[in-house]
């Protein structure tokens, strides 16, 4: 019995870390109310913490074979949320420029709208390696924006802003991507029809 209910444990172990994520983003807006450098530094934690626990939910879900439609889909879900409200926060402490920020929240709804859409056609878009690194640099990215350690003549900030910047093309890439593919499922659904 004790066996069963350890391997029910280890099979929640995906979605608390998931859960995690969603419980640990709004505590990235203390900085909006303390801005020091004490407090951004607790932000930086914060969200490696959190980050931590974007990749600890894919490796528990293949360990334990605990994969679910929920999890697939509470996953992006809550990376999104943590990203944004990282970027909202660095945005009123001024770390970031507003055309970032709104790039990558709209590129976010379209690909939302977009899943919605082939979700509706039973067409399911698996993530992309693109959007992978997107998201892997947006989270090395934010936390040295949120520290700005210099070491001579280069920032952390400056860096995280410039690997901002090559998330939000890599954002656009795979938006390119996933819109590409699901006109190519359109346009074969299409002929099979005609056919």
């Amino acid at each position: 019995m004790s066996v069963t209910i350890t391997k029910q444990w280890q099979k929640s172990l995906p979605m608390i870390a998931t859960s995690t994520r969603f419980l640990l983003a709004p505590f990235l807006f203390i900085v909006l109310y303390a801005d020091t450098p004490r407090v951004r530094e607790i932000a930086a934690v914060i969200f490696l913490v959190a980050s931590i626990t974007d990749w600890l939910d894919g490796y528990w879900a293949r360990k334990y074979h605990a994969e679910s439609n929920m999890g697939k889909f509470m996953d992006p879900i809550a990376d999104k949320i943590l990203v944004l409200a990282a970027l909202v926060a660095l945005l009123e402490i001024r770390r970031i420029d507003p055309y970032s920020l709104t790039i990558i929240l709209a590129r976010d709804l379209f690909i939302g709208g977009l899943r919605s859409v082939a979700a509706a056609d039973q067409v399911i878009i698996a993530a992309k390696p693109v959007g992978k690194w997107k998201t892997a640099l947006q989270m090395i990215a934010i936390p040295c924006m949120f520290v700005d350690i210099a070491w001579g003549s280069v920032t952390t900030l400056r860096l995280g802003q410039i690997g901002l910047w090559i998330s939000v093309a890599l954002s656009l890439w795979s938006a390119g991507q996933y819109t590409f593919g699901y006109y190519q499922f359109i346009k074969k659904s299409k002929r099979g029809v005609m056919n």
